[in-house]
């Protein structure tokens, strides 16, 4: 069977690491499988759906490497909703409530204090013509719900397993609002149906919309899809995350410099059985994909392990992964300045750093003055390698007697200006001969 899935975020937001962690599960399956993934706005909520948010996630999933062979957007297809409610409505799947929501309030107090499920008592469907008659003439306009049949509805769960629901523990749900928009249901179970999903791939927070789903994918005559709901993504601290909260949201991470696919590696990793490991390519990440690794206990998404992940990533790219990005942020330093800095490098950005230690102007820090005058004076000639810092070094040590933390310390500070970083015999000859003399001797270079 040929795979088709769909990443349906809503536009009423920039989306955050649990949102992009769904897409990648979408998108790792469907590239294991040789299948396709179709991007989906759920944009039916007309007020908060904005296009700057549509923009913005669609960066997000590009940026990310999520690569989909089709676009649709939820608002595009009123017309089929449409149709489906005229369906479900002379195949008597769909009948008119109207009940207010402080009515409806009230019935689930009382059912609770009985010590009875708060499940909808279905007294719409007792209505007369004439009593609707009246209800509507009072200025009452119908929300429409979907009659489900009571009997258990059995599906296996590509996560969890075999699941059953019993469908008399549920309410009948409402798939249209009084004024005629639609719950998320129906335009999602509808569009599953014209778009050919085949598996749907989401959080657990929707296993309980499962059965309804599943019989409305059965009363509008079509074969619902497999389901497989992953265990959620929660905060360092276990709170829920928001996309009102930036600091998780993918554009922040972006902005901070983490690696795009950092990001992707560390969403697709988290909460399975696969250690935190950077990975060189999309390509890995979809051939260690697999939902029997995933764990039933929600993953959390600490931001320092992202970052940490981010900086062994960057530790093992090699020159021609990063060179052009380089060049852009005014790094010329080729694969030599690289291969000595990256082991040092938290974000790309951080380079910026090291390329200004290199080539100056530079405020020398100097804590023992003689040592760096002595060696100034035994500086070879150039050229430099990588011997040339340890050969230096030891003819320091000869001429003045320091040695270990008393020699190399105040060789790096008047040399970089730094207590820390890089590897002195790789830094060395990128800063070259004539601007270590001047920093030795303690002048801005």
């Amino acid at each position: 069977m040929s795979v088709t899935v769909r990443f349906a975020p809503s536009p009423t937001g920039r989306i955050h690491a649990g949102n992009i962690r769904t897409a990648m599960f979408n998108f790792l399956f469907a590239r294991r499988a040789g299948g396709r993934l179709i991007f989906r706005l759920d944009d039916t909520d007309q007020e908060r759906s904005t296009e700057e948010f549509a923009r913005g996630i669609e960066e997000d999933l590009s940026w990310l490497g999520v690569e989909w062979a089709e676009k649709v957007r939820q608002s595009d297809r009123f017309d089929l909703y449409a149709d489906a409610v005229t369906r479900l409505k002379a195949s008597g799947r769909l009948y008119p409530a109207y009940e207010t929501p402080e009515e409806l309030e009230l019935k689930r107090k009382r059912q609770l204090a009985r010590g009875k499920p708060p499940v909808y008592d279905r007294a719409a469907l007792k209505l007369t013509a004439d009593d609707r008659a009246s209800l509507e003439k009072e200025g009452r306009k119908p929300h429409w719900r979907f009659l489900l049949e009571q009997r258990d509805v059995v599906w296996d769960d590509l996560v969890r397993g075999r699941q059953h629901v019993d469908a008399a523990s549920l309410s009948d749900p409402v798939l249209v609002r009084e004024d005629g928009t639609y719950l998320y249901t129906m335009p999602s179970v509808v569009d599953d149906i014209d778009l050919g999903i085949t598996h749907v791939i989401r959080g657990e927070d929707h296993v309980a919309n499962t059965a309804p789903q599943i019989q409305l994918f059965e009363a509008l005559a079509a074969t619902p899809p497999a389901f497989g709901h992953h265990n959620l993504l929660v905060g360092a601290e276990g709170q829920a995350l928001s996309k009102r909260d930036r600091t998780l949201s993918i554009a922040s991470l972006r902005e901070e410099g983490i690696e795009a696919l950092a990001v992707a590696s560390y969403a697709a990793v988290i909460g399975t059985s696969d250690p935190v490991v950077p990975h060189a390519n999309l390509d890995e990440l979809v051939r260690a994909f697999d939902f029997a690794k995933l764990s039933r206990a929600p993953a959390r998404f600490d931001p320092n392990e992202l970052r940490l992940l981010n900086a062994k990533l960057l530790h093992m790219l090699p020159f021609s992964a990063v060179e052009k990005r380089l060049r852009a942020i005014g790094v010329d330093g080729g694969e030599d300045f690289w291969e000595a800095v990256r082991g040092n490098l938290a974000v790309l950005a951080d380079a910026t750093l090291w390329w200004s230690v290199v080539t100056g102007p530079l405020e020398p820090v100097i804590e023992n003055r003689d040592l760096c005058r002595a060696a100034a004076g035994l500086l070879p000639a150039e050229p430099w390698a990588e011997a040339t810092w340890p050969a230096w070094s030891s003819a320091v040590k000869e001429a003045t007697g320091a040695k270990g933390k008393a020699l190399f310390a105040p060789l790096r500070l008047a040399l970089t200006g730094r207590e820390h970083g890089p590897e002195l015999k790789h830094l060395l000859p990128l800063i070259g001969r004539a601007r270590a003399a001047a920093r030795l001797e303690g002048k801005l270079a």
